[in-house]
Formats: C-alpha cells, structure tokens, sequence
C-alpha cells in the first residue's frame, strides 16, 4: 500500500532531519554512545523488575483479592494507549532547547522517582491517614494512585528512548538493530539488578528507617528495593542525556539543507495529535500490519506470565497464600530469583541478536522465540499439575520441581530478549520509509502492545477464578496466543535483503 503523494510530500515537510547539515543524512554516531545513550533503559527496567516481581504479592498483602490483582494493572496499558503515542508525536514536534527527546525522558523519569517514593511508603501513608489493623483501604488508594502513575512516566519514558536511539542511526537498518539490541541488554542488566534487589530478604536491615509500626519486614524490603531504584533511574538517565548531542527542532528547521519544504509552519504544528496517529494506519503497508498482529499476540502471551511469575511461584510450587505463613513469600523470592536468571538469558541472548536476524531473519527468528515461548508456558502447566499432586513436608516443595520452574524462567529470557528488540527494529525502518517521525513509530507499534494488555488485564482474573482461583488458565491462554503469533511470524513476514553498511568503532 503506498500513500499518495500529496501525502507523501506533506509528510516530508512535517519530518525533521535528526541530526546536522549534509543531504538529509545524519553522521554516523559510534557504537559506543549509542551504547551509553542506551543506558537510561537500565534504570528504568530496574524499577519495572521490582513492579513486576514484587507489586503483585504486595498488594494481596495489602488485602487486594487475587482475582482483583489484575485490574490494578490496567493502568499500565490505558495509559501507554494514549500517553506513549502522544508523546512519541509531541517528542517528534518538540522545539525545547534541549532537543527533541530530552524533556520528556528528564519528565517520565522524575515522575518515575515520585511514583516509586509513594509506592514504596503507601503503607506509612495509609497509617498516617488512619489505617489500622487488617484493613488497609487508604494505604491500597495511595498504592494504586503510584501504580498508576509510575505506568504513566514508565510509558512516557521509553518511547523517546527509542525513539532517540533510532534519531541517531538515521536509515541505517543494520544500525538500528544494533542500538535496539544495545537497549534490550540494558534492559536485561536492569532486569538482573532488579529482581536480585528483589530476591534479597534483608534489606530492612541495612536501611532500618524503612521498618515502621506501619510497615513489616517484607514492606521495609519493597520500601527499600524502591530507594535503591531511585538512585539507579538518577545515575542512569544522566549517563544517557549526556552521552550524545542532540539537536533541537528549531536549529535543525533552520539549516540550509533542510528537506524540501523548508522550515515548518506554525499551521502544521498545530495539527490534532489524535487525528494524526490514527490517520497514520490508513497508509501502513501489509507488513507492518504484520508485525502489529505479531505483536498483539505475543504480549497477549508474556502479560500473563508478567502479571502472576512470583505469584506463580509462591502459589502453585510452594503452596503458599498472601499473609499466611512464610510459604508465599519464600516462594516470590525464588521467583525473583528465576527472574534474574531470566534477564542473564536475556542479555547473553541480545548480544547475538544481530547476527542470528541477519543470517536466519528478523521474522523466522521472531517466530522460533514465540514456539519457544509456548513450550515453556506448557512446561509451567505441566509443573503446576505435578506439584498439585504432591504431600511435602511443611507444604514445601522438593528441590525438582522448583529446579524445573527456575529452569522454564531461565529459557524463556531467550524470547523475551528477541520480543524487546526485534518488533521495534522492523517497525522502525518500515515507518521511517513512509516519512513519519520515530516517536510517533513507537507509538504506533505501542498500540499493538498495550491493546492486548487491557484484554488480559480485564480478563485474567475472572477467568482464573472461575477456574478455581489459580494462575493456569491465564498461562493456557498465553501458550496458544505465542503459537499462533509464532507461525503468522515465521509463514508471514518476508525476509528482506539486509544491508551492510560500514560501522564505526
């Protein structure tokens, strides 16, 4: 599908050229700041690593049904359905004197700090509101409220990250790989740090103001994974904003080679951001079309397992329930642990990204990580039955089965690194080939994601306590939505001529 070329002529007035003066080519920016621009993903996967492992028991032990857990998490894709699209197109608009994408990653990654400060200290806050005993409603309000809001800087954050990093390699295919790749293994040290942060039981006491008549041992340990976390997202987003120079719109509109439209007018600034992202899907091509469907079935897959990994083990392995005995809670460190694992595969995995798609395909590598991904959520349903159908002592589980469940979590790092990467790269040189800006690219393909979590998030909990309260219907669901993702992927997305340009150490 090609757009007309009024359109086309239009769009190319609209983009603005990422970097310098010369024939609308930037210059090559080295490895090495694309590999510190990539840096700022550590910090924020380092946060995410603690929602991930740690929120979802917390907030049971706050007194939030299982069955309810879910819904908590809908912010995350609500807010990343409309936040990270109108973001990524004001990022591509922005004419701040810091660059294009610089305010909105200094924004989203305060907001990250604030977010995590009310988490961290909700149970304080509810206390100091007036709550006592078992009931906890003030301290669940300011929980969900953080929550909430730390989805929001989380999705305003990443795509100008993305989409900084795609600014700097220009239309260099191979390049784009290469920094997409560099981000998934921040994204996968973070993961490391985090989930180790996470799996760590004694961090009340190395930071003993977090232990309060309002908050336990394992609240003091989330209150305290959380400060570390602010230190980290702090060192990490100056390391990366200082790394590269980055041009404002207003200095790039004004160079003498400016495209072929000149510099813009106010007019087109001005343009609804909403009709814009939405009008854009009238001109993708069938591939790109592709790749969204590829995408909404892969996450309608990981969400699950996102949503309930430590809850996962804290229940079905080691037999445990929120506030009732020690099971539950020795259980979510080992799944945090079986996370860290997770995010070794997953860097070790992202250091051969690149070539493994150049030799093999973006697409048919794609499609083997989702039949990966399949096997291992059956493994977990399998597992789960075993487990069910065992008398232990104290209810605890044998080193087997909790050495087969560490084992699933460290496999599936393998398609985790290629789901963080490998859609971004494609959808990124597919769309800038129709003249539109990397923000709004990231967020197109973010709808692709998050439409999918709203699904899961609304669904899940239902389905698993119509199914007895258990986590398995929601990980069945996710095995036969990797698989069919996993062929659309391998008989769909042709596999295209890769260029090899030179690249600069």
């Amino acid at each position: 599908m090609m757009i007309p070329e009024t359109e086309r002529n239009k769009a190319k007035q609209k983009r603005p050229l990422q970097h310098g003066p010369g024939l609308g080519r930037p210059p090559k920016v080295r490895l090495r700041t694309l590999f510190r621009v990539a840096s700022v993903a550590c910090g924020i996967q380092f946060g995410w690593a603690l929602q991930l492992s740690l929120l979802t028991p917390y907030v049971q032990e706050l007194g939030v049904p299982h069955a309810w857990s879910s819904i908590i998490w809908l912010c995350g894709p609500l807010s990343g359905l409309l936040v990270q699209p109108l973001v990524g197109l004001m990022s591509d608009r922005c004419t701040s004197k810091l660059g294009r994408r610089r305010p909105f990653i200094i924004g989203g990654a305060t907001s990250i700090v604030v977010s995590v400060l009310i988490i961290g200290f909700s149970a304080d806050i509810g206390w100091v509101l007036g709550d006592r005993g078992d009931k906890k409603i003030r301290a669940v309000v300011a929980y969900v409220f953080g929550f909430w809001l730390l989805d929001v800087a989380n999705n305003m954050t990443q795509g100008p990250c993305r989409a900084l990093l795609a600014d700097l390699t220009g239309k260099d295919h191979r390049r784009t790989r290469v920094a997409n790749a560099y981000f998934s293994l921040y994204m996968a040290v973070g993961n490391v740090l985090g989930y180790a942060t996470g799996s760590f039981s004694n961090w009340f006491k190395i930071f003993p103001f977090t232990l309060t008549p309002a908050c336990s041992v394992n609240c003091a340990n989330l209150k305290s994974a959380f400060v570390l976390d602010i230190i980290f997202i702090v060192i990490t987003t100056c390391i990366s904003l200082t790394a590269a120079h980055e041009q404002s719109l207003n200095a790039i509109n004004n160079s003498p080679n400016f495209g072929e439209g000149g510099s813009q007018n106010s007019s087109q600034e001005n343009e609804a951001f909403l009709w814009e992202l939405f009008g854009t899907f009238r001109y993708l091509p069938g591939t790109v079309w592709t790749i969204l469907l590829v995408t909404s079935l892969t996450w309608i897959g990981w969400f699950p397992f996102t949503l309930y990994d430590t809850d996962w083990m804290g229940r079905e392995i080691y037999g445990g329930e929120p506030n009732e005995g020690s099971n539950y809670s020795i259980g979510v460190r080992m799944g945090s642990l079986g996370l860290m694992l997770n995010s070794v595969m997953l860097g070790i995995t992202s250091l051969f990204m690149e070539k493994l798609c150049r030799k093999w395909g973006a697409g048919f590598i794609w499609g083997l990580s989702n039949i990966l991904m399949t096997l291992c959520f059956i493994a977990m349903l399998i597992v789960t039955a075993i487990r069910s159908n065992m008398n232990t002592v104290n209810n605890l589980p044998p080193n087997g089965v909790v050495i087969a469940a560490l084992i699933i979590f460290t496999v599936l790092g393998i398609p985790l690194s290629i789901t963080y990467s490998v859609p971004y790269a494609m959808v990124s040189a597919r769309i800038e080939a129709l003249g539109l800006g990397q923000g709004l690219s990231m967020g197109v393909l973010n709808l692709a994601i998050v439409i999918p979590q709203v699904i899961v998030s609304v669904g899940s909990g239902p389905l698993d306590q119509l199914f007895g309260g258990g986590n398995s219907p929601a990980l069945a669901v996710a095995a036969i939505s990797s698989f069919v993702g996993g062929l659309v992927a391998i008989l769909a997305i042709p596999r295209t001529r890769v260029e090899r340009p030179r690249i600069q150490h």
